[in-house]
């Protein structure tokens, strides 16, 4: 990519698409919790409201499956702009039609948005990366998602000036990006490595099986950043906590992670990725395991939502960087798709889960569950042995 290897440039289209994804990370972590709060006030059913907020996961794996292909026809930048466009409408139509049917359509098509910028941003991020800045860049662009979904649910407080603010605020927000995105993001396509088209799913099959421990990962962090945004609002106010403090605790589990992101990254060059996702697995879905026994302790509960966040708030991140070390260029992009895949199922299955789980009155449910997928996880680590693995 001759663009990227200028490196004013470069920097430039780096915090661009840096831009992008903070963007893309508060319109996530503000509008799920503030459609869970609109359904749940509406007295639609907590599975009923997973469902809903599966929705826009649904839409983001559709959009995983002809991302590839997309890009390598349009380039990085019309998919990006397409992105922001889609979400914007989509964003700017909820407030306008308040039903239930309606929104399940909306998020799937803030979905397939959020999935083409992400796919594109993300890819472009990785390619500009090498083997010597490719930790410290996958963690920044790791940072950078969390520092906006970290934010989102503070906005939730937007709601006393009415309930079209969060979505007018957002939708700016996107108008400005794409401005941005338009003027200063040169008009690029990835390079195409030969033979690649023919070989396109035995690409996706050789990396699952040389990566599999790496990729899955993702699954994990889009099941807890989907099922918190989505449950963790129901959670609350079943458990007898305010729209308020729900509203300050459910930032501080993207701020935990925002805290770690740095640090397990660096470890992860020290340590090896492997052995650093293994405990950050184990320790870190105790924690989740245990915010049932906080019961409505707000300090209690904020510092194991803060420690929990911290330790797997960088499993996509590191994954990916895990999967970079251990597989060959080629297989890159198609390891990409699998991670995104990986993650819209978690995503949808997280929602899911929860929302089914509190139907049965066990509301606690969801964090023993949570807890229980990273740990076995971490367990999981033993059965894995990378082909390519300088570290371990």
């Amino acid at each position: 990519m001759t663009e990227a290897a200028q490196p004013r440039q470069g920097r430039t289209h780096y915090f661009i698409l840096i831009a992008v994804v903070v963007a893309a990370g508060l319109s996530q972590g503000l509008l799920l919790p503030v459609l869970a709060i609109f359904l749940e006030r509406m007295g639609i059913s907590s599975s009923m409201n997973g469902l809903n907020a599966a929705a826009l996961y649904v839409g983001s794996f559709a959009m995983t499956l002809i991302a590839e292909r997309m890009l390598g026809l349009i380039g990085f930048k019309k998919l990006i702009a397409s992105g922001l466009v889609l979400v914007m409408l989509s964003l700017l139509a909820f407030p306008l039609f308040p039903s239930v049917a309606l929104w399940f359509v909306l998020r799937l098509l803030v979905g397939i948005g959020d999935s083409a910028l992400h796919y594109a941003a993300q890819l472009w991020v990785l390619m500009m990366s090498t083997a010597k800045n490719r930790g410290r860049s996958i963690s920044f662009y790791g940072m950078s998602y969390g520092l906006g979904f970290s934010i989102g649910p503070l906005g939730i407080p937007l709601l006393k000036y009415g309930e079209a603010v969060p979505f007018v605020v957002l939708a700016v927000l996107f108008l400005f990006m794409l401005i941005i995105v338009l003027i200063k993001l040169p008009n690029i396509k990835p390079e195409k490595v030969e033979g690649a088209d023919q070989q396109s799913s035995g690409r996706y099959m050789r990396s699952y099986r040389l990566a599999w421990y790496a990729l899955l990962p993702a699954f994990l962090y889009g099941y807890m950043e989907a099922g918190m945004n989505s449950n963790f609002p129901v959670y609350g106010l079943r458990s007898g906590f305010t729209l308020d403090e729900i509203s300050m605790l459910l930032p501080f589990v993207g701020i935990g992670g925002l805290l770690l992101q740095l640090p397990l990254g660096i470890w992860s060059d020290k340590f090896g990725r492997k052995r650093v996702l293994v405990i950050a697995g184990i320790t870190g879905g105790l924690c989740f395991a245990l915010i049932p026994l906080a019961g409505t302790n707000f300090w209690a509960t904020l510092v194991l939502l803060t420690a929990a966040g911290g330790l797997v708030g960088s499993f996509f991140s590191l994954g990916l960087a895990y999967a970079a070390d251990i597989l060959p260029k080629l297989l890159l992009p198609a390891a990409n798709v699998v991670a995104s895949f990986h993650f819209n199922v978690g995503s949808i299955a997280g929602p899911n889960a929860g929302g089914a789980l509190m139907e049965t009155g066990w509301n606690g449910g969801i964090f023993f569950l949570l807890g229980g997928l990273y740990i076995l996880f971490g367990c999981a680590g033993a059965l894995f042995k990378p082909a390519v693995d300088s570290k371990l």
